[in-house]
């Protein structure tokens, strides 16, 4: 690991050498490419230097304890001192060893999201609307934006499926962990006995992928235009905005209505069916490393029920890691990220035991 390090801090001080001379300044794309290069390794360096000065007072504190003209009072602080840095150390290096982990290229690319009702009628629409409603309000929470790519209501608040992309520094590496079966238990308002039903609702978390990450053959896409539908406004039934590509070899479909613009709508619905058609092409390469797959915590595999939202108790309980919260309304807020972190935390821990 500490050679790994090295070699990492050596290249740091070569790219701040390099950023500085004028004839890679005056290069825009190597400047830019060097400076990139270098802020995602700072963060790996900066606790290396910690680490390190850490270490040498350690270093230092042992030598002062085996000089045996120390008096007792000086010799009691420096037992407790060398305590404190033996803990310290340990934690430097537990962080070391996650900054070293690989890195999922995907962490920091905005996010398409979208949730689906599934078993138990009406009441699976409306809780996947209340789901809709928390991905929203996380990502306000943490200063992202959202844009509406799809959504088929069902009129009276509920949803059959949405799709939403939601931009953000980071937002794949924390929403990564939501894609599954989210299963709510509660008293429908149309419930007149005050019997609790179970409904679910499926979330697919994809990242944006650029054009040039999916090869994608035009003749294998069928575009038809149709007459959007639902509530929307002047153009509803009086254009033909809405599009519906259809994937043939794969049988993928993805339809997009939210604009009043048959050309953005088609934008939108080409950028869900190529974060579809990545998303497809890793799960055949997952399905090949199925071990590896189930240890991971987020898995993404959508028939794995993942959560449950339990209402007469007001608690949300998350199955991979065994952690409930009682504490349900200001979850489905979009108050995540105490599971969330527990998640990755999780994910963490299980990647460093191959370390």
């Amino acid at each position: 690991m500490f050679e790994k390090l090295d070699f990492i801090q050596e290249k740091y001080e070569e790219l701040s050498l390099k950023v500085s001379d004028p004839e890679v300044i005056n290069n825009q794309a190597v400047w830019q490419k060097s400076m990139k290069d270098m802020s995602e390794i700072e963060p790996i360096v900066s606790k290396y230097k910690e680490y390190k000065k850490v270490k040498d007072e350690l270093k230092s504190t042992k030598e002062m304890l085996s000089d045996g003209d120390l008096d007792d009072e000086l010799r009691d602080l420096a037992k407790i001192e060398l305590a404190d840095l033996e803990e310290k150390m340990e934690a430097l290096t537990n962080e070391l060893k996650i900054l070293l982990l690989p890195k999922d290229p995907n962490d920091e690319k905005n996010v398409i999201l979208e949730v689906r009702a599934g078993t138990g009628g009406e009441e699976a629409a409306l809780f996947g609307s209340d789901l809709l409603r928390m991905y929203m309000r996380y990502a306000e929470r943490r200063g992202w934006k959202t844009e509406m790519m799809d959504i088929n209501d069902t009129g009276i608040g509920g949803i059959k499926e949405a799709v939403i992309l939601i931009k953000g520094k980071g937002a794949y590496s924390r929403l990564k962990y939501e894609s599954g079966v989210h299963r709510v238990q509660r008293v429908p308002e149309t419930e007149s006995s005050g019997r609790i039903h179970t409904s679910a609702a499926t979330v697919a978390v994809l990242p944006e992928i650029d054009d040039v990450e999916v090869e994608l053959n035009q003749n294998d896409v069928r575009v038809d235009v149709y007459r959007s539908s639902g509530n929307g406004g002047q153009s509803v039934n009086t254009t033909d905005s809405a599009v519906r590509l259809t994937h043939i070899p794969t049988g993928i479909v993805v339809t997009c209505q939210d604009e009043k613009s048959q050309i953005k709508n088609k934008e939108k619905a080409f950028k869900v069916l190529r974060a579809k058609l990545y998303d497809l092409k890793i799960q055949e390469q997952n399905n090949e490393i199925s071990e590896q797959r189930k240890s991971q915590v987020g898995s993404g595999d959508r028939s794995e029920r993942i959560r449950t939202y339990n209402f007469p108790q007001g608690r949300v309980s998350d199955h991979r890691i065994g952690l409930t919260l009682y504490k349900l309304d200001s979850f489905l807020d979009g108050e995540l990220d105490e599971i969330i972190d527990g998640l990755i935390t999780t994910d963490q821990a299980e990647k460093m035991k191959n370390f």
